[in-house]
């Protein structure tokens, strides 16, 4: 890997595109480099992944209504629909629409963790849509989806959003720009463009994710896909972008991250900030390894819940009555405190009446559920009686989280070997014991209990599919998938999942 610093500059600096970050985002995406064969399997698991959240989400309201939208935009030869025949096909910006907030409606793919957050499954749908519109091969989908993998995880590995309180999608509609541009073989220069677009139209604000958190949670990675496929459409007919959308002195980084000192913000003084992201990039022929540092969930909540979950299951063994408990404290990250913890200071997290998309950015109440229940569901554990019942909202109400900063640097860490996303929890009971555990990743974390292999994606899929497709369709998908490097053009649309005739359910009309 290449570190390639990235700061603010003047307009009368005039600097190089070879020394701005969208050209080496760019360069990376056009070296026609092989992708491994590791790589391509794990690929094939994030495909399975994406299908089996998406099918067991398909009839959620959101994702009904997104469908619904993608619905009004059919096109021969276009991108397939999950839920939808595989034998129609739609507008490739609508697809990538629909089936991205489908795969994101649970909050149950992959995820990494760096210095900001991500779910880089978020670049399949896109990238996917494509591929089954342009009539590119499962080769050609393989290192579209590496691409994107690549670029979306060394943005996060250097570049903080959180901090400044914009959305992670700012991450994605660039890595899925430079995807796309990588299965369609383009120049350099037009994926330069696309990465600019895509950036440029796609930073939003974190209110998405805080207090009352509502189904856009679910629609903004979505929308980052859709906007992603409209700036490579539109770099591709020559259309320029804002440059240099990353240095430029009204840029991302000048305004809205790290670029400018307070002062100068408000006019006060000249200076820019002296602030370098150090971000890193495969160099040129070096394979884009990044996917392999990600983790998908076992469970249906917030990543940094993972483990914690774990721990739950393991500690109620030890609790005879859960009234009993005096107090909960988990010592924990500052992300997590502060995202998914009472440093959040967000009552809605505390509420028994909020909504599923709240409670699962509530470890308080993830812990309770958990240690009463020693299970989690996508359904169940988030159903209104269930968070409504007495002996759960008493417990919940009596957790709490604090920053470790101990758990803190090993979240930062760079030593894979080391980075955790759990905590230590501390149950002190009425009679003044206490039982203490701790659990740094989760068990199906490559480094945790049970790693997820194929076996385990596979399996999740059956899961979460069944009862809602066909055992027929589910092996259908299932053989198709795992032969993806041999798939043609002809057979890509194939990558979809369709329900029984009837089954799907029908939104609220709306304009398209």
């Amino acid at each position: 890997m290449q570190m390639h610093p990235v700061k603010l500059y003047p307009s009368k600096t005039r600097l190089p595109r070879e020394e701005q970050l969208a050209w080496k985002i760019a360069g990376v995406a056009a070296d026609k480099v092989a992708v491994q064969k590791d790589v391509q399997e794990m690929i094939i698991n994030r495909i399975i992944d994406n299908a089996s959240v998406a099918i067991a989400s398909v009839n959620r309201r959101p994702v009904v209504s997104a469908r619904e939208m993608a619905l009004g935009h059919p096109r021969k030869g276009g991108a397939t629909i999950f839920g939808v025949s595989n034998a129609k096909g739609f507008s490739p910006e609508w697809a990538a629409w629909a089936n991205g907030t489908a795969v994101r409606e649970l909050d149950f793919h992959d995820t990494f963790l760096a210095a900001d957050y991500s779910h880089p499954g978020d670049n399949i749908p896109p990238i996917l849509a494509v591929a089954q519109t342009m009539g590119k091969s499962g080769k050609d989908l393989i290192r579209g989806i590496a691409t994107g993998y690549e670029i979306q995880v060394d943005l996060v590995r250097a570049i903080c959003l959180h901090e400044h309180k914009v959305d992670h999608i700012a991450h994605l509609c660039p890595s899925a720009a430079a995807g796309i541009g990588t299965l369609l073989g383009l120049k350099q220069e037009v994926i330069y463009q696309a990465v600019q677009q895509a950036l440029h139209v796609s930073i939003s604000f974190r209110q998405s994710r805080k207090g009352e958190i509502s189904s856009w949670k679910a629609f903004a990675p979505a929308h980052a896909g859709k906007l992603a496929i409209e700036a490579a459409d539109r770099a591709m007919r020559g259309e320029g972008a804002p440059s240099p959308i990353y240095e430029g002195e009204d840029s991302v980084i000048g305004w809205v991250l790290s670029g400018r000192t307070e002062a100068d913000k408000h006019g006060r003084a000249a200076a820019y900030e002296p602030v370098y992201y150090q971000v890193p990039l495969p160099g040129p022929g070096e394979a884009k390894r990044a996917i392999m540092d990600t983790y998908t969930k076992e469970h249906s909540a917030e990543y940094q819940s993972q483990a914690l979950i774990d721990l739950a299951f393991r500690m109620r063994e030890q609790v005879k009555d859960f009234d009993d408990i005096e107090r909960i404290v988990i010592h924990t990250s500052h992300h997590t405190h502060y995202v998914i913890g009472t440093g959040a200071n967000d009552p809605q997290k505390m509420d028994p009446k909020a909504s599923r998309e709240t409670l699962d950015h509530s470890i308080m109440y993830i812990f309770a559920v958990a240690l009463q229940d020693g299970r989690w569901h996508h359904v169940d554990s988030y159903a209104p009686k269930r968070a409504a019942r007495p002996d759960t909202v008493r417990l919940w109400h009596k957790i709490e989280t604090t920053e470790d900063p101990e758990w803190t640097r090993k979240y930062h860490s760079r030593d894979p070997n080391e980075l955790s996303f759990g905590g230590r929890v501390e149950i002190v009971m009425k009679d003044g014991t206490k039982l203490v555990d701790e659990l740094g990743v989760a068990n199906a974390h490559p480094n945790g209990a049970r790693p997820f292999g194929r076996e385990q994606y596979v399996q999740k899929f059956r899961t979460l599919t069944e009862g809602i497709i066909s055992a027929r369709e589910a092996n259908r998908f299932l053989e198709v998938v795992q032969d993806l490097p041999r798939l043609t053009a002809e057979d890509l649309h194939l990558l979809n999942v369709a329900l029984p005739n009837g089954t799907l359910l029908e939104g609220k009309p709306g304009i398209f």
